[in-house]
C-alpha cells in the first residue's frame, strides 16, 4: 500500500509546476474558506471588476486613458444601479408588503379547500392527512416567522454593514480597474518561477469568469425584465415582485427555476383560481424559461465550458454550503476551474510520460 501511494505520489507530483498549481490551489482554498466573511466587500469589488472590464477596455480603444475610462464607467455602473435600486425597491417593498398582508387569508382559503377534498375524494383522501397537512404548514409558518423576527432585529446591524459596502466597494472596484496591471504583477512576485500550468489554468478561469459574470448579469436583466413586463400585461398581482424574483431565479441554475414557480403559480392560483387567465400566465411563465434555458442561455454562455446538469447541481450544492449566496454564483466558474485543473493536470502527465518515453 505504501508503495502503491509512493509511486501515484511520484507520478503526479514529479513535476514542480503540478506542485505549484497544487499548492495555489489549497492555499487560494483555505484563505477563502477562513477569511470569506471578512473579505467578502473586496470578492464582491473583484466581480464588479470583471464585469466592467470590458467596458473600460473599450473606452481605451477609442483614445481615453486607463484613469478617465474607468472613471467614466464605473460612474456610471454606480448611476445605473442607484436608479435601478430607487426605481424598483419602493416598489418592491409594497408589494412585498402587500402580499405578506394576505398571506392569512391565503391560507385561510387554501386550507378551507383542503378540507373540501375529503368529501369530493373520499377513495383517495382522508381527513386525518389534510389534518396532519395543514398542521405541518402551520408549524412551517411559525418557524419561518421567528427567522424573518430575527432578521429584522439584526437589520440595524445589516443597515449599518450595506452602508459601508456602498462606500468601500465602488472605491475597490475603481482602483481594481485602474491599477489591474501594477496589482497583478505586485501578486505575481510572490510565486514561484514554476508556475508553467497555474499560468496556463489562471489564463483560461480569467476569460471564464469575465464571460460567465458578464452573461449572468445579462441574463439576469433580460429574465427579469421580459417576465415584469409579462406579467403586468397578463395582470398579474404583485407583477414587479414576481419578476425580479424570477431574474434573480437564473442564479441557481435548474434549482432556482424550480423553487420560484411555485411563488407565480400560487399568487395566480389565488388571484384566478383554475382559470383561463392562471393557465395563460403558466404558459408564459413556461415560455420564458424555456427561452432562457434554449436560447439565451447558449448565446450568452457559448464559450463557456460544457458541464453536465448534474455536476452543475453538484456544484451548486458543494460550493453554495461553504461559500452561501457567493459560492452559488460562482458555482459554474469553480466547476469549471476543477475541470481545468484535472485537464491541466493530464495534459502535463501525458507530456512527461511523451518525454520518458
Amino acid at each position: 500500500m505504501v508503495h502503491m501511494f509512493a509511486d501515484w505520489y511520484k507520478r503526479k507530483f514529479s513535476d514542480p509546476h503540478a506542485v505549484t498549481l497544487a499548492v495555489i490551489l489549497i492555499g487560494a482554498f483555505m484563505f477563502i474558506y477562513f477569511f470569506s466573511h471578512l473579505l467578502m466587500p473586496v470578492f464582491v469589488a473583484i466581480a464588479i471588476a470583471f464585469l466592467l472590464d470590458l467596458p473600460a477596455n473599450q473606452l481605451m480603444k477609442v483614445g481615453f486613458s486607463r484613469t478617465s475610462a474607468v472613471t467614466t464607467v464605473v460612474s456610471g455602473f454606480i448611476g445605473f444601479s442607484l436608479l435601478a435600486l430607487l426605481g424598483l425597491m419602493p416598489v418592491m417593498w409594497q408589494q412585498s408588503s402587500n402580499l405578506l398582508q394576505e398571506v392569512p387569508q391565503m391560507i385561510t382559503h387554501g386550507q378551507s379547500y383542503l378540507l373540501t377534498l375529503p368529501e369530493k375524494y373520499p377513495e383517495f383522501v382522508q381527513a386525518e392527512q389534510i389534518e396532519t397537512l395543514i398542521n405541518l404548514v402551520k408549524e412551517k409558518l411559525l418557524d419561518w416567522g421567528q427567522i424573518v423576527l430575527k432578521a429584522s432585529l439584526n437589520s440595524i446591524s445589516d443597515i449599518v454593514a450595506l452602508m459601508i459596502y456602498l462606500i468601500l466597494v465602488p472605491l475597490m472596484v475603481f482602483f481594481f480597474l485602474k491599477d489591474k496591471d501594477e496589482l497583478m504583477a505586485g501578486f505575481v512576485i510572490f510565486l514561484p518561477k514554476e508556475r508553467r500550468m497555474a499560468s496556463q489554468v489562471g489564463r483560461e478561469m480569467n476569460q471564464q469568469i469575465m464571460n460567465y459574470i458578464r452573461g449572468k448579469v445579462i441574463e439576469i436583466l433580460i429574465i427579469g425584465a421580459v417576465s415584469t413586463v409579462t406579467f403586468i400585461f397578463l395582470g398579474l398581482e404583485y407583477a414587479v415582485l414576481l419578476g425580479v424574483l424570477v431574474g434573480l431565479s437564473v442564479l441557481v441554475p435548474y434549482v432556482g427555476a424550480t423553487i420560484v414557480t411555485f411563488p407565480v403559480l400560487l399568487v395566480a392560483l389565488f388571484q384566478w383560481g383554475t382559470s383561463a387567465e392562471f393557465g395563460y400566465v403558466m404558459i408564459a411563465y413556461a415560455i420564458i424559461q424555456a427561452l432562457d434555458g434554449n436560447l439565451l442561455v447558449p448565446i450568452l454562455f457559448s464559450e463557456a465550458v460544457n458541464l453536465h446538469p448534474v455536476t452543475i447541481i453538484i456544484a451548486v450544492i458543494l460550493f453554495g454550503g461553504l461559500w452561501g449566496f457567493w459560492g452559488v454564483f460562482f458555482a459554474i466558474p469553480l466547476a469549471t476551474l476543477v475541470k481545468a485543473v484535472i485537464n491541466a493536470w493530464s495534459t502535463s502527465q501525458q507530456e512527461t510520460a511523451g518525454e520518458n518515453s
